[in-house]
């Protein structure tokens, strides 16, 4: 089966060895063709994830039209979301009719507060057979055939069935939910609240507020998931409470790495500057923290991370904010 994965960062070059393993031939796409010819000649992604073998049914390449026509069944865009609407409009007009879209991207889109399938949608022409990966998957784990369990959501169920086997080895477990809509929240939510839980672990706060922390954050996840038409059960599962533990308490998370820097004191941009990988839920907490506003729900985690990335509010400062708020009702 012709399977393609758009993006060679350490998620679609983990995502792309997974199918690789399932037995799949796999054409993996980046944008830079030196880095393309680097990984076909040392067989490594050593740029974004060095020390992991590069099957030989993995072909890589930065010619777009390739590797979309090669993806004739499977498409999995891998690219960070600032870049999804871009890519995924080339690649329109080689996408075949029958091709199911798979975005393994985590993100709300600045100005348009769009998900990740939303814009494959509006900018290919799958229609419904579009589906999203979410849960609890550090890509250096998957990479290393660690067992793990991840979500497959699709509003048509085939596609979800289909890339639930095109994924699945005994030790990947795909399982298939409907609910787009709050694997997708929940799958963005989760970054920005890791950089929250980051803050706090490198402000020496303890255990108890980062228990608070990623508590009261599935509430914000809950919260907003649900407004937007999303089933409860999801964000109690893989794709909402499982991704939100694993980011904010996993040494291998970006976005908790992110928050840890900011909270030992030292500024956003060196941190980011320090970084050869994208940490969304930096470019998210604007696009998440607006969608709240315009929706009048309350996110105040989310509301002080865009006081601390953007306004350049203290980390010691959010924590007192958040802690000193009116006392309420827990549910």
């Amino acid at each position: 089966m012709g399977t393609s994965v758009i993006g060679a960062g350490s998620w679609g070059t983990a995502l792309a060895i997974q199918l690789a393993r399932a037995g799949h031939a796999v054409t993996l796409w980046a944008r830079d063709a030196g880095h393309t010819r680097e990984m076909a000649e040392t067989r490594q992604n050593q740029k974004y994830l060095a020390g992991y073998n590069l099957p030989v049914a993995i072909s890589p390449t930065s010619d777009l039209e390739q590797a979309v026509r090669a993806g004739t069944k499977l498409l999995v865009c891998a690219v960070p979301s600032h870049a999804v609407r871009e890519t995924m409009a080339m690649a329109a007009r080689f996408v075949a009719p029958d091709a199911a879209i798979v975005s393994a991207t985590k993100g709300i889109e600045e100005g348009t507060a769009l998900r990740m399938s939303e814009i494959i949608r509006q900018t290919t022409s799958c229609g419904e057979r579009v589906g999203v990966l979410a849960g609890p998957s550090f890509a250096k784990e998957v990479a290393a055939e660690m067992p793990t369990a991840v979500t497959i959501a699709s509003a048509v169920e085939d596609v979800a069935r289909f890339a639930q086997k095109a994924f699945a080895t005994p030790m990947f477990r795909p399982y298939v939910v409907r609910d787009v809509v709050g694997c997708e929240i929940g799958g963005t939510v989760k970054n920005v609240i890791a950089i929250a839980a980051g803050v706090s672990d490198g402000l020496g706060l303890g255990h108890n507020t980062r228990a608070g922390l990623i508590t009261r954050g599935l509430a914000e996840v809950n919260r907003l998931a649900i407004h937007l038409g999303a089933d409860p059960l999801t964000v109690t599962g893989l794709a909402g409470l499982g991704d939100l533990v694993l980011t904010c308490t996993g040494e291998l998370s970006r976005n908790r790495s992110v928050g840890l820097k900011l909270g030992r004191g030292e500024k956003l941009n060196d941190v980011l500057g320090g970084m050869t990988q994208v940490a969304e839920g930096v470019r998210n907490t604007l696009a998440v923290d607006e969608l709240a506003r315009s929706l009048t729900i309350e996110m105040p985690i989310t509301a002080q991370m865009r006081c601390l990335l953007f306004e350049d509010k203290s980390p010691r400062e959010a924590m007192v904010d958040l802690m000193t708020r009116s006392l309420k009702s827990e549910f």
